[in-house]
């Protein structure tokens, strides 16, 4: 077998290169009416935007994404803005999303990944860029699933939950969609600005009451959601899916040879994940996608893929296994907010780093493996279909 590291790595650059946005894209142009208007929104939406615009030359272009993936694009305007918390220049390029929507002299083709959520805060009603900024915050550390939070996000957002549609209206829209989503669905990716909403203002106040951050809410975002309007129709609109979790999964199965994919998606709680990856992981190679949530206790640096790695290794030596290597890393390239997609260990990660157990408690995961040298650096991949695991067993 090769350098079991090397290769785990290798397994998961196949599932990287099947989520390709340019690739993604340009294979699904022919069934795309040439545009009047092209938006591209996401982690991916520079990349998306390449083969559109080769296609549709001419045709006005918006390209809002993260910084990391931000850069200048012939014919488009790019704006780069927050994320995962929303920042003053998201506002500003939701504004000029609405206007060019708004504008708009003909058909849109819109191309969507994950973190347009964050990318394009809008708020509504009397809500406020630092309201939504503490919303998301705390829904973030709430260890919410990715549903439940956009449900909320959708309620404060002129954009979100069909948004998109009702600003371009009269006009047909055309989506390509780039999943970071489980399941794949569009009323959560990038919080479903071209779907019809998850549900209602009600729901959001009842989900934030159940999470326990309901009074920790602020005022102008409690009164909002008690008084919300009904909405507007959600006109309707071509979606196409385009990339996702499942088949980056199944181009790393095809890498690795012979791989055990693991049948449900990695979800719920990092420990409780942990536990499920080791009970399925076979010896061999085993391969599986999803996205965990992390409760944060601590005041530690880090994110779910990073924590989630370092408690696969706890169980792994609770478990006795001597040899083995497990990469766990967002597909995106940032995992939480730090330079790392997460983490790549093995049986002699543990040996390096001092209290693990006391920097897990703290969520500082980024701590533990900076230890040992086994954070995974990628930089940032221009792409987002959730998250990503290999597991190879030498024992």
């Amino acid at each position: 077998m090769d350098d079991p590291r090397e290769l785990a790595r290798r397994i998961f650059d196949a599932g990287l290169r099947a989520a390709d946005p340019f690739a993604a894209v340009e294979n699904a142009l022919d069934r795309v009416q040439s545009p009047a208007l092209i938006i591209a929104v996401g982690k991916a939406a520079r990349r998306m935007a390449e083969p559109a615009l080769a296609r549709f030359q001419g045709a006005p272009c918006l390209v809002v994404t993260n910084y990391e993936n931000a850069g200048d694009l012939n014919g488009a305007l790019v704006l780069a803005a927050g994320h995962p918390v929303p920042d003053e220049n998201g506002a500003a390029a939701g504004r000029t999303v609405i206007d060019a929507l708004q504008a708009a002299q003909g058909p849109v083709l819109a191309l969507i990944s994950g973190g347009g959520s964050a990318l394009l805060p809008a708020p509504a009603g009397d809500v406020t860029l630092a309201d939504k900024a503490v919303v998301n915050e705390l829904l973030l550390g709430a260890g919410m699933d990715i549903r439940t939070m956009n449900l909320i996000r959708q309620q404060l957002s002129q954009l979100k939950g069909g948004g998109f549609l009702r600003c371009a209206a009269p006009h047909q829209v055309t989506a390509l969609i780039l999943s970071d989503v489980v399941g794949d669905d569009l009323s959560a990716i990038a919080s479903g600005p071209t779907a019809h909403p998850i549900g209602t203002a009600a729901e959001a106040i009842e989900a934030l009451q159940k999470a326990g951050i309901w009074a920790r809410v602020p005022d102008a975002v409690r009164t909002y959601l008690k008084g919300a309007p009904p909405p507007e129709p959600v006109p309707d609109c071509t979606n196409v899916l385009v990339g996702s979790n499942a088949r980056s999964v199944a181009a790393m199965a095809k890498e690795a040879g012979k791989a055990h994919v693991m049948s449900d998606p990695v979800e719920g709680d990092v420990a409780d994940a942990a536990r499920k990856i080791c009970d399925e992981a076979q010896p061999g190679i085993t391969v599986w996608g999803g996205e965990t949530t992390v409760h944060l206790r601590g005041n530690g640096r880090g994110g779910r893929n990073q924590e989630l790695a370092l408690r696969i290794a706890l169980e792994a030596r609770a478990r006795g296994w001597t040899r083995w290597v497990c990469l766990q890393g967002g597909s995106d390239g940032r995992d939480g907010p730090t330079d790392a997609a997460g983490g790549l260990v093995d049986q002699d990660t543990l040996d390096k780093i001092g209290a693990v157990e006391a920097l897990l408690a703290n969520n500082d995961s980024y701590a533990a493996l900076k230890q040992a040298g086994d954070l995974l650096i990628t930089g940032a991949t221009g792409t987002n279909v959730a998250d990503l695991g290999v597991m190879i067993r030498m024992d």
